[in-house]
């Protein structure tokens, strides 16, 4: 598992340059917060799915435990998904939140902090 590096300063629709990395066969992990966003670059012939990691045991409410949320990037595609926010995602031990990807290939992968 690699920790992506968080690219910041990000202003929507404004074209910034952000170099996704090769996304990690057991995963990568990334920093939390209101603003933080995973960017998926699918460059493969088949749509992936990406899971963003829930600890274990996180409660929504007194009896009701979150489910990690997932979704698809289609090939050819890229796709941002966040906020990342500390209060879900964060992991109780490296405050960083887990990411797990359906496949690897010829797909890339940048932490982005949206300002």
């Amino acid at each position: 598992m690699a920790t992506l590096t968080t690219q910041g300063g990000v202003v929507r629709g404004l074209g910034n340059l952000i170099t996704p990395v090769a996304a990690a066969g057991g995963g990568d992990a990334m920093a939390c917060g209101p603003n933080m966003y995973l960017r998926v670059v699918n460059g493969g012939g088949s749509p992936i799915t990406v899971t963003m990691v829930i600890p274990s045991g996180r409660v929504v409410e007194t009896g009701v435990v979150a489910v990690s949320p997932t979704f698809s990037v289609t090939n050819a595609t890229t796709r941002d998904w966040g906020p990342v926010d500390a209060q879900w995602f964060a992991d109780l031990t490296t405050g960083l939140c887990t990411i797990t990807y359906s496949g690897v290939t010829s797909v890339t992968v940048a932490a982005i902090l949206y300002g």
